[in-house]
């Protein structure tokens, strides 16, 4: 069989279509991500996402979705009900350390309740960004808060608790886009920090999940590192900084390669992404031109890049016995008394 591109790309809606299906069976990409227009009912996602898997041989391929709560949730009531943001688990957490946690762990299982029915088995989740005052709010309240020791402490939580529903964290966005002055969706961010300073406030809900199997890289400038790349497509951010200084392991991909921070075609940052270091190109908005240029860059899956897609597919299938609605009462009643 021939092995998977280091990639994972989006569909355009509801349906696959012809061009669709011939072109993930031509190019068998390791994963997919879904959004909320590939999201219209719980069948027709149940659908979809097999389809998906079926152009790529009924491999148990990943799935993402952004699921996080709050501003981001792709899928919507009534197929999934409406979670608060970060920030208010954070609020929770302020008042009660231990009932932040596990408020933070249970939103997760029961994310993961929600998506396992639909066959998603990754969540773009936790966000570890820790903001700064005057940040942009492309992060805003989907930060649990400004305090690096309660990210690192949610964070743990949030991803455990996808962990025991049998849907895989991805820890976001890496090494931090909480100073981002910018939307890195429209312009470029560029962090002037120093090197302490990051360590002291960006880098520990990192290094603190260095051992999670997959983390997404910021659209993001630090001068500290490299004043002339984003942290997704520098060599010296992935080598020096996320791979040995933070210590991540884990797979490495970036943040959506369409956003408009990065410049050139998308050939070109495709090439300079997967030069950098990352381990596959994330591609989300189901462009077909676009999807055939990431296609045209991506390797098949190599290497130690390999196995670290493997170390992720062994990881899926492991669920705990937990009562979903009993979750469900404990929940609302710790957000009720936050």
């Amino acid at each position: 069989m021939t092995q998977a591109k280091a990639m994972i790309l989006g569909c355009s809606g509801p349906v696959l279509t012809q061009d669709e299906i011939a072109f993930f069976r031509d190019h068998q990409p390791w994963g997919f991500i879904v959004f909320g227009r590939n999201c219209v009912d719980g069948a027709q996602i149940a659908d979809l996402v097999a389809g998906l898997r079926d152009t790529v041989g009924g491999r148990n391929a990943p799935v993402l979705i952004d699921q996080e709560g709050g501003r981001v949730q792709r899928i919507r009531e009534p197929m999934s009900p409406r979670y608060p943001s970060g920030a208010a688990i954070g609020d929770l957490y302020r008042r009660d350390r231990q009932k932040g946690q596990r408020a933070a762990w249970i939103m997760s299982r029961l994310h993961a309740f929600d998506l396992s029915r639909y066959g998603i088995n990754v969540d773009c989740l936790p966000v570890l960004d820790v903001p700064v005052e005057g940040a942009s709010n492309v992060i805003g309240d989907r930060a649990y808060g400004t305090d690096p020791l309660m990210v690192a402490d949610l964070g743990e939580a949030a991803a455990a608790g996808l962990i025991a529903g049998g849907v895989l964290p991805v820890v976001k966005h890496i090494p931090g886009h909480g100073r981002g002055m910018a939307d890195s969706h429209h312009e470029l961010p560029v962090v002037s920090a120093s090197r302490e300073e990051l360590h002291a406030h960006d880098l520990p809900p990192f290094k603190r999940m260095r051992h999670a199997l997959m983390a997404m890289t910021a659209h993001v400038v630090y001068t500290a590192y490299d004043p002339d790349h984003t942290a997704s497509t520098s060599k010296k951010v992935v080598e020096e900084l996320i791979r040995n200084e933070i210590g991540f392991g884990g797979l490495l991909m970036n943040d959506d390669i369409s956003m408009n921070a990065l410049k050139g075609t998308i050939a070109e940052r495709a090439r300079a992404v997967i030069a950098a270091g990352n381990d596959v190109l994330l591609h989300c908005h189901g462009i077909m031109e676009e999807m055939a240029q990431v296609a045209a860059e991506a390797p098949e899956l190599d290497g130690k890049s390999l196995e670290r897609a493997k170390a992720v597919e062994a990881a899926f299938g492991k669920v705990d016995g937990e009562n979903e609605q009993a979750l469900r009462e404990e929940f609302a009643g710790l957000m009720a008394s936050a």
